[in-house]
């Protein structure tokens, strides 16, 4: 297999992953003990009789964001500009497996898996957004991915501005954000596979209509 079919193939199998991710989140919002998507955090699902799924799910985003880097770093020249967003973004999915096996604390009394299933997911959430800026800005400085890096650094940008209320709504207006702090940080991670989603797309798109003018 050529390194072309390769980047399109992992790419590919990343949008498929981002699919089945979306699936899996609504099946397992849909299901007891139907924790409120506005005002309860994502991670909240992987608790409960149907916990599973989501820790599931949780191993699925680690995955697919894997399949991600290994796709785009076929696809793009191999520039030194990029290894930090590579690094990055390997960090968010590397934070997203570990989060399957350190369920978050849904009582409100601190635990040691809580704990580490908080910490993780912070440092997760910021190697995601720093790591789709980081590569945005890379494809900006790429004659040959200027397009991509137009709309990927507005994705990145909200995405950095989700993540920022996310981080500042519990101190800037407590009890207003208690009751939307779910929706904000499932806009965050929407974002990020939102990204992953367009820069694949827009990839597969680009060499299959180069392949198809070479023929």
């Amino acid at each position: 297999m050529s390194s072309t079919s390769r980047a399109s193939s992992l790419l590919l199998a990343a949008i498929v992953g981002i699919v089945l991710y979306a699936a899996l989140d609504a099946l397992v919002q849909s299901l007891p003990p139907h924790y409120s998507p506005l005002s309860q955090a994502e991670s909240d699902l992987a608790v409960g009789p149907y916990g599973y799924i989501m820790a599931i799910n949780f191993i699925n985003r680690g995955v697919l964001s894997l399949l991600f880097l290994l796709g785009l770093s076929r696809a793009v020249r191999p520039l030194p500009e990029y290894r930090r967003g590579y690094f990055l973004i390997g960090v968010w999915a590397v934070g997203s497996m570990v989060l399957a096996a350190f369920p978050t604390d849904v009582s409100g009394t601190p635990t040691v898996h809580g704990t580490i299933h908080l910490v993780v997911a912070v440092i997760a959430f910021l190697g995601g957004v720093f790591g789709e800026l980081a590569l945005s800005r890379s494809f900006g400085n790429d004659q040959s991915l200027a397009h991509v890096g137009r709309y990927a650094s507005v994705i990145a940008v909200l995405g950095f501005v989700s993540l920022a209320a996310l981080f500042l709504g519990p101190g800037i207006a407590p009890r207003a954000f208690s009751h939307v702090s779910g929706l904000v940080e499932r806009v965050f991670i929407g974002l990020v596979l939102v990204w992953m989603l367009a820069v694949s797309s827009t990839l597969l798109t680009t060499r299959t209509g180069a392949e198809a003018r070479a023929l």
